[in-house]
């Protein structure tokens, strides 16, 4: 009986080593979806391929994505796109300075027919949740979120929930405005596997923009083309996507040079950091690399494939010191720094 190319089963060599040959074929087949999903989501949106690159990882990984741009980039429009093209539940929560923990998750509300509490479950209970502009409600309400996040469960009154599975978090903030925020404290921050910063369209798709909303105006077809337990076979396989020690080594390697930059040829960087990422860093690089993999249509990862998700896994684990805020350097050029002194494999 042939075996699904969704299956978990590890095809291994006589000699016990994985056979790369075998997982790069049946990974072929089963990251199809992918192209698919670019195309579907590519019908309403113009550009951003690095955002719908990075939502996608953060899908196939398991893993919540931050995103900080300013208003008008099409953060809630990708999102919706990608939701309705794998056909899941979509929920919004605009974040406000008045929003309580229960508008997230969920309350008991009393029954006077029943004479007893129903539990009225939040928007959290949806398979795809935007958190908009997240640094705008109180930490209480952060903190709601993020353990759900977290856990992937909820608890209201004495009942505890488990969430819809795949379940994946859109936090998106202003980078521009400030006044009336909760900036995210970074034990938090770390719990999101990447962080993205969206940049403006080019001239080119911008004048696409302009045509398609205002020539067509018609809101673009997306057809579902995949779905939700799909997602959740890919994600193992994802797992199963072969990484050799070399790239272990330089994933370690990357991470330890963020905490003690002057053990890797790079002391100048020492003044300037500090704190360095996590070891939930490492973990990151290594399982968005593999989700680079499956989404490039391989059953192994190469340096490229760590290198493309670098910059968003390691970027919001890096602490600055007041020396580096004076000098005006940002994380980006300490995590650039770093890719280029580091020896590739």
């Amino acid at each position: 009986m042939e075996s699904s190319p969704l299956s978990t089963d590890v095809v291994v060599n006589s000699n016990g080593s994985p056979d790369i040959q075998a997982l790069t074929e049946r990974i072929k087949i089963a990251s199809g979806f992918v192209d698919e999903l670019r195309h579907e989501v590519g019908k309403a949106l113009v550009g951003q391929r690095n955002m719908v690159d990075t939502l996608l990882t953060g899908l196939l990984a398991d893993g919540h994505v931050l995103l900080e741009g300013v208003p008008g980039l099409a953060k809630t429009l990708a999102i919706q796109t990608l939701s309705r093209a794998v056909d899941v539940d979509f929920s919004r929560v605009q974040f406000t300075p008045d929003l309580l923990p229960a508008d997230v998750v969920g309350t008991m509300i009393y029954n006077q027919k029943q004479e007893q509490f129903t539990v009225s479950k939040g928007p959290i209970f949806a398979h795809f949740v935007l958190a908009d502009e997240i640094n705008r409600a109180p930490a209480k309400v952060q903190s709601a979120l993020l353990e759900a996040m977290q856990e992937r469960q909820v608890t209201i009154g004495s009942e505890t929930f488990p969430l819809p599975q795949p379940f994946l978090v859109l936090a998106t903030q202003n980078p521009v405005e400030q006044e009336g925020t909760y900036p995210l404290p970074e034990a938090q921050v770390d719990r999101f596997l990447l962080k993205a910063v969206i940049d403006y369209p080019t001239s080119e798709e911008e004048q696409m923009i302009l045509r398609n909303q205002v020539s067509a105006g018609a809101k673009a077809a997306v057809q579902p083309v995949v779905k939700p337990k799909d997602i959740l076979a890919a994600r193992k396989l994802v797992r199963e996507v072969y990484m050799d020690e070399k790239i272990e080594r330089y994933i370690v390697t990357l991470v330890q040079a963020t905490r003690k930059p002057e053990n890797h040829g790079m002391g100048h960087l020492g003044p300037l950091i500090g704190f360095g990422a996590s070891p939930r860093a490492t973990i990151g690089l290594a399982i968005a690399g593999k989700a680079r993999a499956f989404m490039a249509h391989r059953g192994y990862v190469i340096p490229e494939d760590i290198r493309a998700v670098a910059m968003d896994v390691l970027r919001h684990r890096i602490g600055l010191t007041f020396e580096a805020e004076a000098e005006e350097i940002q994380q980006e050029q300490i995590v650039t720094e770093i890719l280029d002194q580091v020896q590739v494999p």
